[in-house]
């Protein structure tokens, strides 16, 4: 059963590891998760489960399926009015042209274009999205980051994507790092916040392990790879590693976080290798697009090509 923590709760309350008023509450949270070994190791056991898996899950049905998932992305520095109008019209054609492929789940788009959605968006069923913090470096001012997130909530963005601030992580200022969060998140008032790792930055596995525990107990609603600007997009290692935590947060608090991969994916194929991880890690009850997501662009029309 899903909770829901207040900022005002703390990290203190949320579960038994931070109830020593002494301890260092990041690394008991750290401790309270398996290690996952060197990148090679990770590699390895994501390789062994892909080739177990994956070529059974490349089906028309899972592939329908993935359609409903993605979060259908324009993000460029020439993106227009007319040109974001043009791409939420193709959403709003494709509804009802295939009442066996559910549309995207999300559009997700620059703050400056999330009106422009929202008048233009016919679509049943498909959310708003907006980067948010300073996209996608995050090396801006809280206060701006709090304040961009809350006017995109204010122009009818339903769902957040932010890039947690690697500058505190690499120097282990989680205070700063998760308070900052949760800041966020308050100005999100109700609107999903899915907090970006930049896992191609990270370097390691066990960096994208701990970056993934101080969003999740950050209250983010998902946790994400990448911005797909600078630096490598997701890997399905990065994703393995995510999923992992993710269950492990469930069993420790019932809570259950959403995992959404971008950068770079753009075949049916690469997007079924994510979705056989999302099946194998956590469970079916994580497929479906309140709980799994997909940033992509041309994913859409390759998925199409293959249905037709």
């Amino acid at each position: 059963m899903e909770q829901q923590f207040s900022k005002q709760e703390g990290w203190d309350a949320r579960t038994e590891e931070f109830s020593k008023v002494n301890g260092d509450k990041y690394h008991e949270a750290f401790g309270k998760f398996a290690a996952v070994g060197s990148n090679e190791e990770v590699s390895a056991q994501v390789q062994a489960l892909l080739e177990k898996h994956a070529k059974d899950n490349f089906s028309p049905e899972v592939l329908k399926a993935i359609h409903g998932y993605i979060d259908l992305t324009s993000l460029t520095s020439l993106d227009t009015k007319e040109s974001i109008w043009k791409m939420t019209g193709c959403v709003n054609d494709f509804e009802g042209t295939r009442p066996d492929v559910p549309n995207v789940a999300a559009i997700c788009v620059y703050p400056y274009f999330v009106g422009t959605v929202k008048q233009a968006l016919t679509a049943q069923d498909v959310n708003i999205a907006a980067v948010s913090g300073g996209f996608p470096a995050s090396q801006t001012f809280t206060e701006i980051k709090v304040a961009e997130t809350a006017m995109c909530v204010m122009e009818g963005a339903d769902e957040i994507d932010v890039v947690m601030n690697l500058g505190c992580f690499m120097e282990e200022n989680y205070e700063d790092l998760c308070d900052e969060l949760e800041e966020i998140k308050d100005s999100c008032h109700g609107a999903k916040l899915k907090v970006i790792l930049e896992t191609g930055a990270l370097g390691t596995m066990e960096n994208v392990r701990k970056a993934s525990i101080l969003a999740l107990y950050s209250n983010a609603d998902f946790i994400k790879t990448s911005t797909g600007k600078g630096y490598p997009g997701a890997t399905p290692e990065a994703a393995y590693v995510m999923a992992k935590v993710i269950r492990q947060y469930y069993d420790l608090t019932g809570r259950k976080v959403g995992l959404k991969v971008a950068g770079g994916i753009r075949t049916s194929e690469e997007a079924v290798k994510y979705y056989t991880i999302v099946k194998e890690v956590l469970g079916d009850e994580w497929l479906g697009k309140d709980s799994f997501r997909i940033g992509a662009s041309s994913l859409v029309g390759d998925i199409e090509s293959h249905l037709k």
